[in-house]
């Protein structure tokens, strides 16, 4: 098992050591397994062992590895290199009956299974809303108050949460649901609400700022008291109003000082907001602990109507070739014993992003013992397994990745004398880099087996800074200030011109050397060396890549835009689609006129 950051050269270690078992006529490569995550990652691993075979076969002057790396490389189609999920699929095609799926059966894609999924959804949710169950009702209230700055409608986030469910569907257990006493505890709720309500409104200083901050209670009030003038309590309504309001009194808890009112003090008034934020907290975790046990029981049907639809036309989405796969290794002696006797070698790229049930596929197919059913108790023959893999880079849980669960495989498999070697020499960065990024998280990143937090491994250097230019910039924001200070406004609106101006002298003024990362040579900074990265592309509504993407225009810097939101928003596209338009449809004036 090897464990090391990014750039330490985790692939190239695995492409290695498999190049060296093949040399060395230890494996066949057809009796190989090399297994990655994504698609991209995996079309890259096969490249780059392709190209090692051929190296290694032009170095060696040994008869015996010259032979057995040309029958490698002749024969490098039948290795089995690829996702884990085309792996899973070739082992469900070799075996269909005994996994029972339908032997042509189609993979759906990443975007296909999800599209799938939606139609089902559509027509559950459309039966629903005729005869709205508390669930839906409670649901679609909360997903109402909710602000959401990517416009997602409340429909689409509840058939998310439900997509969620599906693909965790390995995990069929009903969550437990706590008793509750939902409308008591709105209605006490609410006579607080009220009561700090009033006891703001009968300040006399309309510019308090505890009196500005109490204005969502005053409001929640009013609201209440039109509402009720007409209808009954919707207790559904007022937990998703309770809710918004604990969101909106944590946002604003000013104090103010003096006198705030005759008869009450200041903290007295004080005490009762913290109080009232303490219950509306534990409400809302009581809540959403409902609602959440309470939804997973109403999207059974969905999920139920989803699998007889994909059994129907004979589909797999990539949780079925997983958890078939699993069922087919675990369930069946004479399989397991097969798979295992077949492959003789397995190395795996990115481990950090399994997720339980490839971590069971993959310990059982390295077991040497063929009884063993139980993967947590799988000892694996010698050699047979390699992994590589960097725990912090876990927290994207990446297609049910879980720092967890990685954690403990290291665990098993370490109590199993399975070797861990960690790669500290960064071969991405120069070294005041390296030195900085030691210094920011060597103190803050300590290991915590409760949380799955690993342990920070410092980077090493092996190349050093270029003489006569920094590693490392802070670019400073030039007009910073708004009416009175600085603000976050001021700070946004003048980057973008800011960046552009920078990378404009850094590509044709500076004089800056880079090495380039295809000749390894030193050369002029270009801006195809550049990368921009943003932390979000919308921010209310606001494309936040547009202003720099037209302050390079602006300068004639040739750039990549990779994912912004509003593509269909920008100028040159909406030309290019009016002109399309009117080629498409002539009698469109108002697309001819545009064009």
């Amino acid at each position: 098992m090897v464990e090391a950051a990014a750039g330490t050269g985790k692939t190239t270690q695995l492409v290695s050591r498999l190049v060296a078992v093949l040399k060395s006529g230890r494996a066949r490569v057809d009796r190989v397994v090399a297994v990655t995550f994504t698609r991209k990652a995996a079309g890259e691993l096969k490249l780059k062992l392709r190209q090692e075979l051929e190296h290694a076969r032009n170095q060696t002057n040994d008869d015996d590895e010259k032979s057995n790396l040309e029958s490698a490389i002749s024969r490098l189609e039948e290795a089995r290199v690829g996702t884990i999920h085309g792996f899973c699929a070739e082992l469900l095609r070799e075996r269909p009956v005994e996994a029972e799926v339908d032997p042509s059966f189609e993979e759906l894609s990443e975007d296909e299974a999800p599209r799938l999924f939606s139609q089902v959804f559509r027509v559950w949710i459309q039966q629903k809303l005729e005869d709205m169950p508390e669930p839906l009702s409670r649901a679609l209230s909360r997903l109402a108050t909710w602000t959401n700055p990517d416009g997602v409608s409340p429909l689409e986030r509840l058939r998310n949460e439900a997509w969620r469910l599906a693909e965790w569907r390995d995990f069929p257990t009903l969550w437990r649901l706590e008793d509750f006493e939902r409308e008591k505890t709105i209605d006490r709720l609410v006579e607080e609400v009220e009561g700090l309500a009033e006891l703001s409104s009968r300040c006399p200083y309309d510019k308090d700022l505890l009196k500005v901050s109490l204005r969502p209670a005053r409001f929640f009030r009013r609201a209440l008291e039109k509402a009720e003038r007409f209808r009954p309590r919707d207790y559904d309504d007022l937990e998703a109003q309770l809710v918004q309001l604990l969101r909106d009194l944590k946002r604003d808890q000013r104090k103010g000082r003096g006198k705030f009112i005759d008869g009450t003090t200041r903290e007295e008034v004080l005490e009762f907001r913290e109080r009232l934020l303490e219950n509306l907290e534990s409400f809302r975790e009581q809540a959403d602990a409902s609602l959440a046990a309470l939804l997973q029981r109403e999207f059974q049907e969905v999920l139920a109507s989803y699998e007889e639809l994909k059994r129907r036309s004979g589909c797999l989405d990539f949780v079925d070739l997983l958890v078939r796969a699993r069922d087919l290794v675990k369930g069946n002696r004479k399989v397991r014993q097969h798979l295992q006797q077949s492959f003789s070698h397995i190395f795996v790229d990115e481990f950090q992003d399994t997720d339980p049930l490839q971590a069971e596929i993959l310990l059982l197919l390295a077991s040497q013992d063929p009884e063993q059913e139980d993967w947590t108790r799988v000892r694996v023959a010698p050699g047979k397994l390699f992994l590589v893999g960097d725990p912090k880079q876990s927290i994207y849980r990446f297609r049910r990745a879980d720092v967890l669960l990685y954690q403990k495989v290291k665990r098993i498999l370490g109590e199993a004398g399975v070797a861990l070697i960690y790669l500290t020499r960064n071969f991405r960065s120069v070294k005041p880099l390296q030195d900085g990024i030691n210094a920011a998280f060597e103190e803050v990143m300590r290991e915590e087996s409760q949380s799955g937090q690993p342990g920070y491994v410092p980077l090493l250097e092996h190349r050093p800074a270029r003489q006569g230019q920094p590693a490392l910039v802070v670019l400073p924001a030039p007009e910073p200030f708004g009416w009175y200070n600085v603000t976050y406004r001021a700070v946004e609106e003048c980057l973008p011109d800011t960046v552009g101006a920078f990378l404009n002298w850094l590509i044709r003024e500076s004089g800056w050397k880079i090495e380039d990362p295809e000749t390894k040579q030193a050369s002029d900074i270009e801006a195809r060396h550049i990368c921009i990265l943003f932390r979000r592309f919308m921010s209310w509504n606001q494309d936040v890549t547009r202003p720099y993407a037209r302050a390079l225009e602006l300068r004639g810097i040739p750039h990549v835009l990779v994912g912004s939101r509003t593509f269909h928003q920008r100028e040159e596209v909406e030309t290019l689609r009016a002109a399309l338009t009117a080629v498409e449809w002539p009698d469109d004036e108002l697309a001819v006129f545009a064009t």
